[in-house]
């Protein structure tokens, strides 16, 4: 009984986090979408933690609160069937899907790994039910009629692909810090000291990276008034900035990687 209250109350912490991660918003579409601080992740580590299942009713509440904060884009639709749809693609299979995040912790030993690949999964299946309510329900409303299809990759793309891999990059270095796989949440006792923090300052440093070039690129490809996307818009994007700021993330992260590799390789040779 003790188990099921902690694990009821783990649930409820990470749903409540989510949300407020979720509200910290990078990039909103107008047409619904957004590129967040990872609000995926919290639902994605309680699966991991606690197994799909578990992960999966986690999710379908967080999915209810997100139908909430997001009525504005059901309130487009006037159909009882539209609005079905909107509201079982876009919210409820598509966040349920991140209880799949936990589909990999008996499959893969390697903690840091099995997240990621859940995190992929989860992010894949939420992508592919926007997708198909964006090629359906939204056709002929924010996305023309013709070539729904490709519109609806595109569009979904613009904030899936960067979110995606915002949350990947972040469960990789929470994976290789934390272990969730007992009772209590302990430290990785391989990811403690110097070696460790040079992974998460490079881990940082190109999270914050991406975001930066996120901010400046994806914005331009989306017409702000009719929600199209426009790949013309590539050329209003400030590169000269864009690539200042991606090449000295990129050294950065580059020379912490490589500091952690000398420190392990010299810790290797002392043993």
């Amino acid at each position: 009984m003790q188990k099921k209250t902690i694990r009821l109350v783990e649930g409820a912490v990470m749903v409540a986090l989510a949300v407020i991660l979720s509200v910290l918003k990078i990039i909103d579409l107008p047409y619904g979408g957004s590129i967040t601080l990872c609000s995926m992740l919290p639902i994605i580590l309680i699966a991991y933690r606690h197994g799909v299942a578990f992960g999966s009713f986690t999710a379908l509440a967080y999915s209810f609160i997100q139908m909430l904060l997001g009525m504005k884009n059901v309130l487009y639709f006037t159909t009882p069937l539209s609005v079905a749809a909107v509201i079982f693609l876009d919210y409820i299979f598509a966040f349920t899907a991140l209880g799949l995040g936990g589909a990999f912790r008996k499959v893969v030993r390697r903690q840091a790994t099995a997240l990621e690949l859940g995190t992929l999964l989860a992010c894949l299946v939420r992508y592919i039910c926007h997708v198909i309510s964006g090629c359906t329900v939204w056709a002929g409303l924010s996305i023309p009629s013709s070539d729904a299809l490709l519109y609806s990759l595109a569009y979904n793309a613009t904030y899936m692909i960067p979110e995606t891999i915002v949350t990947v990059l972040a469960a990789a270095l929470i994976g290789r810090v934390l272990d969730f796989r007992h009772d209590t949440v302990t430290r990785l006792a391989d990811e403690k000291g110097t070696l460790g923090a040079w992974t998460v300052v490079g881990g940082v440093v190109a999270v914050a990276t991406l975001i930066f070039d996120v901010c400046k690129i994806f914005p331009q490809l989306q017409d702000a008034e009719t929600g199209d996307f426009l790949i013309t818009g590539l050329q209003n994007v400030q590169w000269s900035t864009v690539g200042i700021v991606t090449a000295v993330g990129a050294v950065i992260t580059i020379l912490c990687l490589f500091v952690f590799s000398h420190k392990k390789g010299l810790q290797s040779e002392n043993k």
